[in-house]
């Protein structure tokens, strides 16, 4: 293989196999001298790629880890199970890698070749994940997002409101925020002439324009505070107090910051403080626990599970022959 490049490139893809290469094994795959290979291997380390060598009459060489992430290549089948499982990272919003998983899914869906990009989104047709209690969000919308606030380029989408009004938006995409369950678009809305915060749930047909963005001062130092205090201000929130007929240390590993806080009151019984901007949220967490509870408040809380056990009730209450 005569074409520097090309060969560096495969070169590249069999180190990044995980195993260790002998010196004549990677002369004999790219058709070249050892030598060759051990000027490669040089190449490589100057690009920052930290390629390890053992000794011995063959030697050895190993992709190891560095400082730095360097470039990957992937296969094809690497590359759809990699966009696929960003995919769902993202529209399922796990905590602590939302905003990551959007970011290299935009990343890594620009330059998939149409094939893969085919095969990719067949998958996800075909997938049917087990339903949430929070609203769910395409992530093709929140990658269409994340590439115009990185290319600074503008945005049109429809949105619908909390009332059900439609309209259509021109926007220029400022940050992506994922709070608790949901994600937002934090963006300066042309036609309104001011800063405006968006749920990407309620967003339809996004697409960038092409129009570059005119560079604003946010609204705020800290984007992901700001967002958060404006949205949760505005929304209704319960606070409940429960009582759980378990032990502490067998609930707790459900419960977690994101429910609620613990108190122990003795080693049968505990008492949860959680608050929430939906009933069912509150009533689908208190179910799935799988123990006995006693609810305190709120009232609304109270009659909401007493709603839900009716439904049940009628749902069971027939018997099949």
């Amino acid at each position: 293989m005569t074409d520097t490049p090309a060969r560096l490139l495969s070169l590249l893809s069999l180190l990044q196999t995980p195993r260790e290469w002998p010196g004549s094994e990677l002369a004999g795959r790219l058709e070249v001298s050892q030598r060759t290979i051990r000027r490669d291997i040089e190449r490589l380390r100057d690009l920052g790629y930290p390629v390890e060598a053992s000794r011995g009459s063959e030697g050895g060489y190993r992709l190891g880890a560095g400082a730095a992430m360097p470039p990957l290549l992937l296969d094809d089948e690497e590359a759809v199970a990699i966009a696929v499982g960003l995919r769902g990272a993202a529209g399922q919003a796990i905590s602590g890698i939302e905003e990551s998983s959007v970011r290299a899914l935009a990343k890594l869906e620009q330059v998939l070749p149409s094939r893969l990009r085919y095969r990719v989104g067949a998958l996800g047709a075909a997938t049917v994940p087990l339903p949430g209690t929070g609203p769910t969000v395409d992530p093709e919308h929140l990658t269409v997002f994340a590439g115009a606030i990185a290319n600074t380029e503008r945005a049109r989408f429809s949105y619908r409101t909390g009332d059900g009004t439609e309209s259509r938006r021109h926007v220029e995409p400022h940050r992506l925020v994922s709070a608790g369950r949901r994600w937002y678009l934090l963006g300066y809305d042309l036609d309104r002439d001011d800063w405006r915060i968006f749920r990407a749930d309620r967003i339809s047909g996004p697409r960038a324009t092409g129009g570059r963005s005119t560079p604003r001062k946010p609204p705020a130092e800290d984007v992901a505070a700001y967002v958060t205090d404006r949205m949760y201000s505005l929304l209704p929130t319960y606070s409940a107090r429960v009582t759980l007929h378990a032990p502490m240390n067998q609930v707790a590993p459900a419960i977690g910051d994101a429910v609620g806080e613990l108190e122990a009151v003795d080693d049968e019984t505990c008492v949860l403080n959680a608050g929430a901007d939906t009933l069912d949220w509150l009533a689908f967490r208190l179910l799935g626990l799988g123990c006995e509870f006693t609810v305190h408040e709120p009232p609304e809380l109270i009659g909401h599970l007493r709603e839900m056990a009716a439904r049940v009730n009628r749902g069971t209450s027939s018997t099949v022959d």
